[in-house]
């Protein structure tokens, strides 16, 4: 069953689940194996079909299986790059995606450090909750997904994160922002330089809801002279 999931030979799988309806999760008991469920291989292979197989036979159900670290499978496909895998499991069930392994560590977290922007736009597109409580998160030791992003070198993550929510000035266990983990000087520039223009942003957004708010009071308190002087008239 497992060669047929290297290989990603979906149709032989198919026929090997359904005479052996007993290894749907068929752990792998190797000492490398850290008990991957077969969903975990085929996500981490990116074997679509497969996953889609194992997921209508009832693989999560009632609730996502779990390796040794605590892993599921969105987790393994997030961090490999594998986004028709990713899409398949978390469309099962999206509550998946907010899911922590022993570290903390979310399929978000792991998208990031993977370097895989597409799919880190989607989880965020579909994460329980929504995008900013979930890009403010940090694991076990504080790191966030924009501490990841930054030690991966991801510009364009970077960039998701930050128009998200993601807060900069964030510090891990060592007090370590995620600038401070920048995989290049080039990273280093441009997430500062990505901070700065969403500050000016943020203060542009300001200064025009405080001239509309203005505008407005004007407005009506104009309308309030108006009518006063028809009072007046009459």
């Amino acid at each position: 069953m497992r060669r047929a999931i290297h290989t990603g030979d979906a149709l032989l799988f198919e026929r090997i689940l359904k005479s052996h309806k007993q290894l749907l999760h068929n752990p792998d008991s190797s000492t490398q194996g850290i008990s991957n469920s077969n969903l975990h291989l085929a996500a981490s292979l990116g074997h679509k079909r497969i996953c889609e197989t194992l997921l209508a036979a009832g693989h999560e159900t009632p609730n996502p299986a779990l390796n040794e670290q605590h892993q599921t499978a969105l987790m393994l496909a997030a961090r490999a790059g594998h986004l028709e895998a990713v899409r398949v499991i978390a469309e099962n069930d999206y509550t998946c995606i907010l899911r922590r392994d022993i570290r903390g560590r979310d399929a978000i977290m792991e998208a990031s450090a993977g370097g895989h922007d597409k799919i880190l736009q989607f989880l965020l597109a579909y994460v329980p909750g929504g995008a900013y409580e979930a890009v403010q998160r940090a694991d076990g030791e504080g790191n966030t997904a924009l501490h990841f992003a930054s030690i991966n070198g991801n510009l364009m993550g970077l960039r998701i994160l930050l128009v998200a929510g993601a807060d900069a000035e964030t510090t891990n266990a060592w007090n370590w922002t995620p600038a401070s983990y920048s995989a290049s000087v080039q990273a280093e520039v441009y997430l500062k330089g990505l901070v700065v223009e969403m500050k000016n942003r943020k203060m542009l957004r300001q200064e025009i809801e405080g001239a509309r708010i203005s505008m407005i009071k004007k407005v009506e308190s104009d309308d309030d002279d108006d009518d006063e002087d028809d009072d007046d008239d009459s």
